[in-house]
């Protein structure tokens, strides 16, 4: 007969055995043979994104000896000219992946792969998966060297764990990645929020963004004599960022517990990256603040369309707060590392009255706002903007300007809120230009300008007198037409390459940026790797490309509205 009280309890172990973060069965090695310093660390907020591993600073070189942590086998290795750049992941038996980003090169049995496959394809770009087994490395193994490629802004090494079934990224030390840090964290700085139409929040002293902190022997207080007032429901956000030991960079803290009056009241778990909501940082972080000042401060209620994993709530709530006018309560917000240091901010919050509230500025009206769970549309004779519900993460007052045109613009300039509000779902921009002669419709683009005053092209179709374009970010918009092709100048091709390992050659464009490249050497495609951050484009001469004698090479590159530019020369090899 069947012990039902046995199969549940089996039942039991086993899911909770399945819902268990994997671990290596060993101490993980070391990525490299240097110290490892961070220069980031896992889940520090970035733009548009948490980052999903750390970046081992390389003592600001490039070919440091990067060495598989554990035994496993290469299961992808990717190549392009942004992102990780050149990247190379590793699945291990105990079902977690290592990806180790921007390298400069792959060990030659890795290389000789990627090789042959972007010959094959005719691009440098590949993103390739080996079979199961296919290439195995043993702990220690080097299997590539450091460098710079991609998205990279300095030297280092980009380093994640990611659980292999779901490829969720998760802390590195937490799985074995051994870093020195003997510091707390470091709170800088309260914020409330007003999350309701009669909320009001009392303001912060004169200029300031918040209410600044002063550490105490005990942790973290509010200056003295600073006893914020509030009415109606609020949330709260703290400015708290980490350091390790060695190291001035700035990091990102672990966890943030909020009690008040000693009773749990909201938590933030930044544990686990899953790539899918990777654009919730947005609604997390202040983004305003985050974007324009380097501000870290961490929402500890969750916004209405934030639909991320990071909070727990007690009772199952957003976070806020309604305090009882002329009541007093402690507040205590307690911000943990990713090794345990704490740190502990508290404080007194008074429930304000009617009285002091009316004083105070509240949420803007609702009347003339974009709602974050409806469709939006701006709609002006010349000028259309649109977004689909959800992509707002609370409702926005609507402020639109229409501007003189500069120089290079082609009419009016837009300008529609600013980039300081984020957007999760991409916007769509139309711009009348009714009037553009046929040959030049191609060419129209519609141009961003954000915050700090910098352009960049987002792209454009012409239809119907209209040119229209997805944009990630509110800001102002114009119109603009390229029919200028990118320039090419040779940097060392010489009439002589005998005994050269490789050629480079800069290329610029004055407004949509390069979109194609290629290059044949005697009229046979060779490789040819673009380098966006010096805007250089190389060939290393390969298996495919060596040959003596007069050689014959072509490159070709084209911008993103089509304008394309040849040029040829000559050498002997």
């Amino acid at each position: 007969m069947i012990d039902h009280r046995q199969l549940i309890f089996c039942m039991l172990c086993s899911t909770n055995a399945a819902a268990q973060t994997p671990s290596f069965r060993s101490a993980p090695l070391a990525p490299m043979d240097i110290p490892m310093l961070p220069s980031g660390n896992f889940m520090e907020p970035r733009s548009d994104h948490f980052h999903s591993g750390v970046d081992l600073k390389t003592n600001g070189a490039e070919g440091i000896p990067v060495r598989a942590v554990a035994d496993g086998h290469v299961s992808r290795i990717r190549v392009s000219p942004w992102g990780y750049g050149l990247a190379l992941y590793i699945d291990h038996p105990e079902g977690l992946t290592t990806v180790y980003g921007h390298l400069r090169a792959f060990a030659p049995e890795i290389a000789e792969q990627v090789l042959e496959a972007q010959y094959s394809a005719q691009n440098q770009t590949v993103d390739l998966t080996p079979a199961a087994g296919s290439l195995p490395v043993k702990a220690g193994e080097v299997v590539a060297w450091s460098g710079n490629t991609g998205g990279s802004s300095a030297p280092h090494l980009h380093y994640e764990v990611r659980r292999s079934k779901d490829q969720h990224a998760l802390d590195p030390e937490t799985l074995g990645l051994e870093m020195a840090d003997s510091r707390p964290p470091v709170i800088r700085g309260l914020r409330i929020y007003p999350t309701a139409p009669q909320s009001r929040c009392q303001p912060y002293p004169g200029t300031a963004k918040g209410f600044a902190t002063d550490a105490n022997g005990d942790g973290y207080g509010l200056q003295p004599g600073v006893v914020p007032a509030v009415f109606g429901p609020v949330g709260i956000a703290v400015h708290a960022v980490d350091f390790y030991d060695g190291t001035s960079n700035t990091c990102g803290v672990r966890k943030i517990a909020v009690l008040i009056d000693e009773k749990p009241h909201f938590e933030v778990h930044l544990n686990e990256v899953d790539f899918d909501k990777q654009r919730y940082v947005n609604a997390h972080m202040d983004h305003a603040l985050f974007r324009q000042a380097d501000m870290h401060y961490h929402r500890c209620y969750r916004q209405p369309n934030d639909r991320s994993d990071l909070y727990s709530a007690d009772g199952g709530g957003a976070g806020t707060f309604t305090p009882i006018p002329g009541q007093l309560y402690k507040v205590r917000i307690v911000v943990t590392d990713a090794n345990d240091n704490r740190s502990e901010l508290t404080f007194q919050l008074r429930g304000a009255t009617v009285a002091e509230a009316v004083l105070w500025e509240g949420r803007p009206d609702s009347v003339n706002t974009f709602r974050w769970d409806r469709d939006n549309l701006l709609a002006r004779p010349d000028f259309r903007f649109s977004f689909p519900a959800n992509a707002l993460y609370d409702d926005e007052p609507i402020r639109f300007d229409s501007l003189p045109g500069k120089s290079a613009a082609l009419g009016p300039e837009y300008r529609v809120l600013s980039d300081a509000v984020p957007l999760h779902l991409p916007a769509e921009v139309s711009i009348r230009m009714a009037s553009l002669a046929p040959a030049l419709q191609s060419k129209a683009v519609v141009v961003k300008r954000d915050g700090k005053g910098r352009t960049a092209p987002i792209g454009g179709t012409w239809k119907d007198g209209w040119v229209t374009a997805r944009t990630k970010a509110f800001g102002t918009f114009m119109t603009r037409v390229d029919t200028v092709p990118p320039t090419l100048t040779p940097l060392d091709i010489r009439t002589s390459m005998a005994g050269r390992a490789s050629f480079r050659l800069k290329v610029q464009d004055d407004l949509t940026g390069l979109d194609k490249w290629s290059a044949t050497l005697d009229g046979k495609w060779i490789l040819l790797s673009y380098e966006p951050k010096t805007k250089i484009l190389t060939h290393t001469f390969d298996k495919f490309s060596e040959g003596k004698g007069k050689r014959s090479l072509v490159v070709e590159v084209t911008d993103e509205r089509g304008n394309r530019k040849s040029a040829s020369y000559t050498f002997e090899r």
